[in-house]
């Protein structure tokens, strides 16, 4: 993974650096981390057993960390979750998490 690599993938790269002190190293590092983070994991279980609450709580943290890393195409299928999830919306969740695990999947074998 590189800052390039990141850019081509469509992340705001000034923005990351930006929150990371101009650090490409430290950056690439969070985005690492921010990508293990066990709550991608979680999500596909709660949305799985349509614990939509506990879907909510999970896919607002991750907006978070995501969101600071300015990884924007995966920041904006997060934020379609959101809502679908803040409005208790009675959908197909599983086509949208496919999404954000091929868009993180993308990420990490850069």
């Amino acid at each position: 993974m590189t800052i390039e690599s990141l850019k081509n993938f469509g992340a705001n790269i000034e923005e990351g650096l930006e929150r990371c002190m101009g650090m490409e190293d430290f950056y690439l590092e969070m985005v690492e981390l921010g990508l293990s983070d066990e709550r991608f994991d979680t999500l596909g279980k709660v949305l799985e057993s349509d614990n939509k609450d506990e879907a909510f709580e999970t896919v607002h943290a991750l907006k978070g960390v995501i969101g600071n890393l300015a990884l924007t195409p995966l920041y904006e299928t997060i934020c379609e979750i959101t809502e679908h999830l803040r409005a208790k919306d009675d959908i197909d969740y599983k086509p949208l998490y496919d999404k954000l695990l091929e868009q993180k999947k993308t990420i990490m074998e850069m």
